[in-house]
Order: C-alpha cells, then structure tokens, then sequence
C-alpha cells in the first residue's frame, strides 16, 4: 500500500495532508525520513509526529449532531468548543466535511482515512442536504438563479448546479454535490439574503432523522447503514 493511502487509514488524516507531511520529513518508516510515493506493508513501522500509528482493525462512523457554536477546524486557538473537545470518544475520529460555526446538523466522524477522502472529493459529487431559513421571503426568481450556479466574486468561482426546494415563505431545503467554504451563505448573500439559521439534514445515504439525536449528541452507524455508506462512496469496507 502506498504510505500515504496507509497514513488515510489509520484515520490520522487525508491523503493530501499525509503528502504535506512526508514533504516536510514529519513521517518514519523503520526509523528512517519517509520518501513520497513509498509502499509500506502492515509489518512496517510507521511513524506520524513521532508517534507510530497502525491501521484500524474495525471501521466506525458516527453521526454527529453538530451545535451552532462548535467549530470543527483544530487550529483555532481561540475556540472554546470544537468537534475534537465535544465528541469524546475512545479512539481518534476526524470529521468529514465541515460545518461552520453559526451552522448546525449532521456531521460524519470516521477513523478511516479513505473513506474521508472519498467523501470530501468534489469530483465525486456527493450530495449533502441542507435545510435553510433567510431573512425576507423567497420568489422563484431566487430558487432558479440559486440552482442554476451564482457566480461567488470573493472565490472566483461559480458554484455547481443544485437542486432547490421551497419549504416555507423564507425557508427552503438544498442540495449541494459540492462544498466550497461557507457556500449557501455566500450564495444568499451575493443575491442580497441573509442566512439566518442554517441545518445539514442529510450526507449521502446518512439522514439526521434516522437517528434520534439532540444538539451536541453522536450516534455510531450500525453495519447496515455502514454498508451502505461505504457503497456510496466507492469505498471498500
């Protein structure tokens, strides 16, 4: 296996960011300054910041009930909550696509770095479904305009074709097969709205009303929903 697809599964981190850290002479194999694009066999020893690390023997995924107010990056020093310090649970899980801090809803936390990987890749257009109030009402001049791509100035870029429903007279549900920093926001605000509150109810295969979960609680997938994940996202389990 290749060293870096290695590091991914033993849930430490992405691929991308197992590269940075072999680049950077962070990661040993046998004792020595791993090289990029090496194979390493499980009888290897490998070691990540110092700390060796081995595949896990059993994949887990959790359904995470994100709160508004809890930040996912780890780098945020002045954060008094984050997904790290929230979620407590026996072995290291990393979440696979974020929510921002003023959002909540439905959050996947694996320890299979493959399965992250595969999850977080735009090019594989999974969908994530959110449910979305704004601040003055809706007309089907908006919904159209939202579907069909905004052009987001600050991030040249047009976002990817979506598909909008209307839930209410301020309120309606959307699906993305992207995720572009803070990207509804920035949507609604480039066509003069304001977010007001902001829910993910759906990642792939995974519903946040399949699970009866409060703000702030996890629920780990049991195998049949497992499965089905991993089928969706290309992944062997």
């Amino acid at each position: 296996m290749r060293l870096n697809q290695y590091i991914a599964a033993c849930g430490i981190c992405s691929r991308r960011e197992a590269d940075r850290k072999i680049q950077e002479g962070l990661v040993l194999v046998n004792g020595e300054v791993a090289k990029m694009g090496m194979q390493v066999e499980d009888s290897d020893e490998v070691k990540v910041d110092n700390r060796i690390v081995k595949k896990q023997e059993k994949s887990v995924v959790l359904a995470y009930y994100k709160p508004v107010g809890v930040v996912c990056t780890q780098k945020d020093a002045h954060a008094s909550k984050t997904v790290a310090s929230e979620v407590k649970y026996p072995i290291r899980v990393s979440y696979a696509g974020r929510l921002d801090k003023d959002s909540e809803g439905l959050l996947l936390l694996s320890n299979d770095g493959n399965l992250i990987n595969a999850m977080m890749k735009s090019a594989n257009k999974h969908e994530k479904e959110y449910e979305v109030v704004v601040d003055k009402e809706i007309s089907g001049d908006f919904l159209n305009r939202m579907s069909n791509g905004v052009y987001l100035k600050e991030l040249d870029q047009t976002t990817r074709g979506c598909k909008l429903k209307r839930t209410g007279k301020r309120s309606f549900n959307i699906i993305l097969t992207q995720g572009l920093n803070r990207q509804i926001r920035r949507m609604c605000q480039t066509l003069g709205f304001k977010v007001v509150s902001l829910k993910r109810i759906r990642v792939m295969t995974v519903k946040l009303s399949d699970y009866s979960i409060k703000p702030g609680e996890y629920v780990e997938l049991d195998d049949k929903a497992l499965n089905m994940l991993y089928k969706e996202a290309g992944v062997k389990i």
